[in-house]
């Protein structure tokens, strides 16, 4: 009955962006990556495991997110794909569309773009053509 929310990300921070940390290029990373600095190119994680990005207050990122689950706090200038949960806190700024599979949103974040739902995708590839009304 009560069961833990299991779409929820890991806690565990591996790799440390610092706040005086300038980074140009792309950035693949595995397990949990913190960023309190500034990233100017794509942030994803290694397809073969699923990784926790967590954007800070004063984190910027300028590219395109594809991780599991992100936490957003900073400003994003890109779109963000979680394939599977997406937190925007109250300080959030993402200029670019969202793709989630499960979203939680702060009173006070702010999306300059689409929120676009995964989960519907996989049941509209599946969808039964007999079923379809024509009329």
């Amino acid at each position: 009955m009560f069961s833990r929310n299991r779409s929820k990300p890991q806690n565990r921070i591996d790799t440390l962006i610092g706040a005086e940390t300038r980074l140009e290029g792309d950035i693949e990373f595995s397990g949990g990556l913190r960023v309190d600095g500034t990233i100017r190119g794509n942030v994803s994680e290694k397809s073969a495991s699923p990784g926790t990005l967590v954007l800070s207050e004063h984190g910027r990122i300028e590219g395109a997110i594809t991780v599991s689950h992100v936490v957003i706090n900073g400003k994003v200038l890109g779109p963000v794909y979680a394939r599977e949960y997406a937190e925007l806190q109250l300080k959030s700024r993402v200029s670019g569309d969202v793709s989630y599979k499960s979203l939680e949103m702060h009173t006070g974040a702010v999306i300059e773009g689409k929120l676009i739902y995964l989960g519907d995708a996989a049941v509209e590839a599946h969808v039964d053509p007999l079923m379809v009304d024509k009329g």
